[in-house]
């Protein structure tokens, strides 16, 4: 077949053409075994567990990046011409920027300790297929596509803040789709406005017409809420904690003690060597299996987590975040004692999350407004955004059911006092 039409659920028919040789490139890596691979990796991990429709895969979403990159080329070519040269190398790091995902994104991630963009750039260089394809088309293009996903490394600054930076492809996509397949109606964005506000400063760079100042506004006061709302939802957290602790637990109890494949064997005991074949052989379906067998006939501490997960008894997540890290650490001790108090193995049930959330680093592929005649950072222009400069301290008290009422008085407690006390 010559022509290529998907149809997304969020952007329409995606429409391909081979006689256009960046498309008909796009076309071909499309197809490879690596790329194929990401209809079994989830986009959200396992916040299907929280947001039942949150099932829609990588694969969908970098053809999504794709559709968004070559609309937002478009709107740059017609200032400068000359960036139709670099539609090969968008085209291409926009498929390929999560082919180094491991199972359930990046959940996996923190899960098996590895970084999907290492993973994403090593393919590009040594697979085959991949490599062979992109240096078919042009020389010296494999490493160009995998310098921009690893080091953000790009000739043209325009082109590389498209794949990377705080307006770029990948964000507008995930944030999207992410509000489409998990219900949450407030995530939509002015696309359109936001494509046609895209300009090019006086150095090349990536800028925004203060036109649409608001539609970038919007945007990130969505990425905020949808940070607050999905991706660190409570259950998410408590998700993503136990699957940490299992593949901890698993890691422990050695290839002596539980059962595992030859690839599963290769991920736990032997991850600094895994070579590709054996990457790629680990999705969502293997590390299941895994999950179901262990829940089946690995020893307690280990069943105990996958059967949690598999059938949905998850544990519960208290917000401490107002509370200061001693006061933190106190409650979780306080947990573990009413767990063990309440015949429960308290190792296996609580615990303590901490992160730093930002709305926007100004610092970090940051964007600025160009009028044509005044260059300015976004965040100088607007409060909103000042305001999404500083970070916010988010923790969770991980904790089982049973011991909920107990602690949540226990917190009341202590936020009263410290209410009294300030």
């Amino acid at each position: 077949m010559s022509n290529r039409t998907y149809h997304d659920p969020l952007h329409g028919a995606i429409r391909l053409q081979r006689s256009d040789p960046a498309e008909a490139l796009a076309i071909d890596l499309i197809d490879t075994a690596p790329f194929q691979r990401l209809r079994r990796i989830r986009q959200l991990g396992p916040a299907f567990l929280t947001f039942h429709g949150a099932e829609s895969s990588r694969f969908t979403h970098s053809l999504g990046v794709l559709h968004l990159a070559r609309l937002a080329l478009q709107q740059l070519e017609s200032q400068a011409s000359e960036l139709a040269s670099q539609r090969p190398l968008l085209f291409a790091a926009a498929l390929l920027h999560d082919v180094g995902h491991g199972p359930l994104s990046h959940s996996g991630e923190e899960m098996y300790g590895l970084h999907h963009e290492a993973w994403s750039a090593r393919l590009i260089r040594e697979h085959p297929d991949l490599h062979r394809l992109l240096e078919a088309h042009q020389t010296g293009l494999a490493e160009q596509v995998a310098a921009l996903l690893e080091q953000g490394r790009c000739t043209h600054a325009a082109i590389g803040a498209l794949v990377s930076s705080q307006l770029d492809c990948d964000r507008l996509d995930y944030l999207l789709r992410d509000s489409y397949s998990t219900g949450a109606s407030y995530g939509h964005l002015d696309l359109q406005r936001i494509l046609a506000a895209l300009t090019l400063a006086p150095d090349g760079t990536l800028a925004l017409h203060p036109k649409g100042l608001m539609a970038v506004e919007h945007y990130l006061v969505v990425r905020n809420l949808m940070y607050r709302s999905v991706y660190n939802h409570r259950l998410n957290v408590v998700c993503n904690w136990l699957l940490n602790q299992l593949v901890a637990t698993a890691r422990r109890l050695g290839p002596g003690a539980i059962w595992a494949d030859r690839v599963m064997t290769q991920w736990l005991w032997h991850s600094s060597t895994i070579d590709l074949e054996t990457f790629l052989a680990n999705d969502d379906l293997r590390t299941g299996y895994h999950l179901q067998r262990w829940a089946e006939e690995a020893p307690e501490e280990l069943a105990d987590p996958c059967r949690r997960l598999l059938q949905r008894r998850l544990l519960k997540a208290t917000d401490v975040s107002a509370l200061a890290t001693g006061e933190r650490l106190e409650l979780l001790a306080w947990a573990r004692q009413l767990s063990d108090a309440a015949g429960l193995v308290s190792e296996r049930c609580c615990g303590l999350l901490q992160r730093q959330s930002r709305g926007y680093h100004a610092y970090k592929g940051g964007l600025r407004l160009w009028d044509g005649s005044q260059l300015q950072a976004l965040e100088q222009r607007s409060p909103l955004v000042q305001s999404l400069c500083q970070p916010r301290e988010l923790a969770w008290l991980i904790h089982p059911a049973e011991v909920g009422t107990a602690l949540r008085q226990e917190l009341q407690v202590r936020l009263g006092e410290a209410e009294a006390a300030g």
